[in-house]
Parts: C-alpha cells; sequence; structure tokens
C-alpha cells in the first residue's frame, strides 16, 4: 500500500483482522496484548471464546474498534475490505498483508515479530516452515504432475485461480490449476467436464463441501478424482503452515 507507520514502542493492545494471523500472534506468545479478534478467528479456542470480537474480516465493527482503542490493528489486504481498512487508517495505527505466496507469508511471519517485540520467536517459525517446505518438495519430486480444479464456492460454482495463495500452494505441490487465467472465476460444470481434470478438491471452506458434492461431481467427470480437502492448510498463511506439509504429502501420495 506504500505507506509507514509509527509505533510508539511495542504495542500493548493489538487488534488482529485475520484468523490466520491471530493464530500466528497466538504463537508468537501475546496473550495479554491482543484484545480484539473477528468472529472467524477461531483458533486458539480459547481466544475464539473469550477475546472481544470485533465483527467479521469484511463486515468489521469499525466504532467498536475505535472504542478498544488500540495500539496496532493488523490485517490483510485480500481478506478485508478496503473501505472499512481507510476509515481505520484515519485514526488508527494499521499494518497490513498482501499474500500470495509462501515466501510473502514467511516475511509477513518475520515483519510481525518485529512489530511485536517477538523477533526470536518469528524467526524460529518462518523458519522451521521454510524447512518443512523444503523436505515435502523433494519428498514429492517422484509424483508425475496431475491437472486439478479447486473449488471454493457453490451456487455459482467457484475456484481459486491464478495469482492466489492457494495456486501457490498447488504449484508447491507439483499440480496444475486448470483455471489459473483468472483469481476466483466462476464456472460452469460443462466448462468443468470439457476440461477434463485429474482431480478435483472440494475445499472445507469458505463452502463447506460434503460428501454428497463428490457425488454429484463425479457424474460431471466420470473417472476423474474428487477429494474434499482441509481449506486451512491450503488458503491460511500464518503458523498453520507448518501442518501443510505433512498433510499435502499424504495428500499427494493418496492421489498417486
Amino acid at each position: 500500500m506504500q505507506r509507514e507507520i509509527t509505533l510508539q514502542g511495542l504495542p500493548g493492545r493489538i487488534i488482529s483482522l485475520v484468523p490466520s494471523q491471530t493464530e500466528l500472534l497466538a504463537d508468537l506468545g501475546l496473550e495479554k496484548e491482543v484484545i480484539g479478534i473477528t468472529k472467524f478467528c477461531i483458533y486458539p479456542m480459547d481466544w475464539f471464546r473469550t477475546k472481544e470480537r470485533i465483527g467479521g474480516t469484511k463486515t468489521l465493527e469499525l466504532d467498536k474498534i475505535k472504542s478498544l482503542k488500540p495500539d496496532l490493528i493488523i490485517g490483510n489486504k485480500e481478506e478485508n475490505e478496503k473501505g472499512q481498512v481507510e476509515e481505520l487508517i484515519k485514526t488508527k495505527c494499521v499494518w497490513m498483508s498482501d499474500i500470495k505466496t509462501l515466501g510473502d507469508a514467511c516475511d509477513m511471519i518475520r515483519r510481525i515479530g518485529e512489530l511485536t517485540g517477538k523477533n526470536e520467536r518469528s524467526e524460529e517459525l518462518a523458519g522451521e516452515i521454510e524447512k518443512r517446505f523444503s523436505k515435502l518438495r523433494k519428498q514429492i519430486n517422484k509424483f508425475p504432475k496431475k491437472r486439478v480444479a479447486y473449488f471454493i464456492w457453490k451456487s455459482p460454482w467457484m475456484v481459486a485461480g491464478g495469482d492466489t495463495f492457494i495456486d501457490h500452494m498447488l504449484g508447491i505441490c507439483g499440480l496444475e490449476n486448470i483455471f489459473a487465467q483468472m483469481r476466483y472465476p466462476e464456472i460452469t460444470l460443462e466448462e468443468l467436464a470439457a476440461e477434463k481434470p485429474d482431480v478435483i478438491f472440494l475445499s472445507s471452506e469458505p463452502y463447506p463441501f460434503r460428501e454428497k458434492h463428490i457425488e454429484l461431481l463425479h457424474e460431471v467427470c466420470p473417472g476423474t478424482q474428487v477429494l474434499l480437502v482441509d481449506g486451512e492448510l491450503f488458503s491460511w498463511y500464518g503458523t498453520r503452515l507448518l501442518k501443510s506439509p505433512g498433510y499435502f504429502f499424504e495428500l499427494l501420495s493418496s492421489l498417486h
């Protein structure tokens, strides 16, 4: 966003506008400092039960946020709504991440560690994530590339396309995204069938796909593998990434 922010000292009152970054703040040990989270910040569960809720990622309660008098608000360029962020920027110190790759995610972890005085811990976490993904890349070299469609919504049918974090994760897994021409295109099942994907992934979020949707897509693409996948491990770019490489390896092994 081409902005600079200035903190008078280490922030003692932090509000997080994004679930994956909330989990990171918890893993950095900022229990006392974080005073507000969104209704979608489900990890850690004790924070979800006890921390002040400040609305949804795109439906922030601006007056409540301002009344909490935060020293620092942490958001994300894609997950939060531009107009609401611009309103908060007028009166509060707001730091925004912009993440499309694993490198962006690890950089964000280190930067938030710097902002909050948790440099050593953030470096440890980012380094471990990088180490585990490096191991994954070596493990999956033997697997042949497969063409995949990654569904995130139904009615209308929507997939994760190119220039997205999910697309980057698919690429790390050695999978070719067949709908990479746009970021989040709406498609028809006829278009899906015409592409003849090797694999179809149905994400657990934001739409809660179920077994019945597997049967439907098998009718559209007979012979194609259709699997329910953990959307958090494909799209959350905080410390949940520690779990992604192991999950990806098991998933890819099942495909082959």
